[in-house]
């Protein structure tokens, strides 16, 4: 991998590298928050284990709709205009938590955040293949995907703390409303490499040294004829809900399991975001690392992901521990490695889709993984309702759904090669 280029206007790419870490921390506090709150909003609103499974799967449904129709979109308009529409919107649908009280206000507030932010990580995935050459863009997707934990670390640090002094609707008003300063600074700052004014010839060239993919934009009945495009669509089936789990029972889990309250486990939940950001630069660092040393892409990006996919596998034994830190340590290594699967996952998309459909297979998996998000949100809340809030059968199958979703996608694409697009 070639070394970040600082030097004045030649290092440019790593500033909207970082314009996406931002965006992406401030997607991961606006619906993070909810799962914080959930303990206190059990109580005060009367929520049950099933209720509060309907909330869930009402985001993960219109986020798989937003998924996949931003895919699409954002093929057609294009990076800055797409990630302009997608904040702006998130933002007001966060802030709209404030007004709701009852489980179908909160479902439909829901709703509309999983709606806009489903546009998230098609426009990031698709800035990324624009701006970076493809030996970099592993490690530019651990690095602004990193910001899912930062936000993930922010959110319990001021949540409870907005939430105890001006109540919880404070908290979804202040956190929502941190899109807008994003928001105009993505305006001012992004540009398409070939006209922004701030990228010399000399960064262009490196932006541009892979072999350049075909004009014209590619039909989704297209792309659904490649194994490239289904091997994503697994990777994304199996990881995505056990992040989502994460996001949204952790919380509810140190609170049941152990006891802690809501600014109790905040130090915890902090600590295990802290170490999932490390993981998704690792992921990408380790995958680049391997292609500088001469290993094939297929090689390099399928180790990562095994490696990733191995330290998944301890997480079984969390509801089993007697202490929250010890419980928070085996959660943080799986939330880590979750992250560098992560980064190589979405990495594969630009290493084997032609750039005008990339967003449209970012689109496509992430709608499979929101989708298969739903289905899991229903079986933990079942399975908690049924066994009196006991914690290990969604834990075992966390611990187990990335080895065998790789082993699919190795079946399916058993060499990584780039799509070779016939009408």
């Amino acid at each position: 991998m070639s070394e970040p280029d600082t030097s004045g206007s030649g290092g440019f790419r790593w500033t909207i590298c970082a314009m996406l870490f931002f965006a992406t921390t401030i997607n991961y506090v606006d619906r993070a928050v909810l799962g914080i709150l959930k303990p206190s909003l059990e109580r005060e609103l009367g929520w049950t284990q099933i209720e509060y499974g309907w909330i869930v799967t009402a985001f993960q449904l219109t986020y798989a709709l937003g998924y996949v129709s931003a895919g699409r979109l954002i093929d057609h308009i294009g990076v800055r205009l797409g990630f302009l529409g997608s904040v702006s919107t998130w933002s007001l649908a966060a802030m709209a938590h404030a007004a709701v009280r009852t489980v179908f206000g909160f479902t439909v507030a829901r709703a509309g955040l999983g709606l806009a932010q489903g546009g998230m990580f098609p426009a990031a995935i698709k800035a990324v293949a624009e701006w970076f050459p493809k030996e970099e863009r592993a490690f530019a997707t651990g690095v602004f995907n990193a910001g899912s934990n930062v936000g993930a670390v922010v959110c319990p640090l001021i949540v409870p703390w907005l939430a105890t002094q001006w109540g919880w609707q404070a908290a979804f008003i202040v956190t929502g409303a941190l899109g807008f300063p994003w928001v105009a600074a993505w305006l001012w700052l992004y540009r398409s490499p070939e006209t922004h004014p701030r990228v010399s010839a000399a960064e262009l060239a490196h932006i541009r040294k892979d072999p350049p993919d075909p004009a014209g934009k590619i039909p989704w009945r297209i792309l659904l004829r490649y194994r490239q495009t289904w091997a994503f669509v697994v990777g994304m089936a199996a990881s995505s809900p056990i992040w989502w789990f994460y996001i949204f029972w952790v919380p509810d889990f140190l609170n049941k399991r152990y006891g802690l309250g809501l600014t109790q486990s905040s130090l915890p939940l902090m600590i295990m975001f802290l170490a999932a950001s490390f993981g998704g630069i690792g992921g990408g660092w380790l995958s680049s690392r391997l292609l500088k040393l001469g290993w094939t892409v297929n090689a390099a990006r399928k180790t990562a992901l095994l490696v990733c996919a191995l330290c998944v596998m301890p997480v079984m034994a969390t509801p089993c521990v007697p202490e929250p830190w010890l419980a928070m340590v085996l959660v943080g290594l799986a939330a880590a490695a979750h992250c560098g699967f992560a980064a190589n996952l979405f990495t594969l998309v630009s290493d084997t889709v032609p750039k005008q459909g990339v967003s449209s297979v970012v689109g496509i998996g992430g709608m499979a993984g929101a989708l298969g998000g739903m289905v899991f949100a229903q079986l933990v809340a079942r399975v908690l309702d049924y066994t009196g809030n006991h914690y290990f059968v969604p834990f075992a199958i966390a611990s187990l759904s990335y080895l065998v979703a790789l082993a699919v996608m190795h079946v399916l694409v058993p060499r990584l090669e780039r799509m070779e697009v016939q009408a």
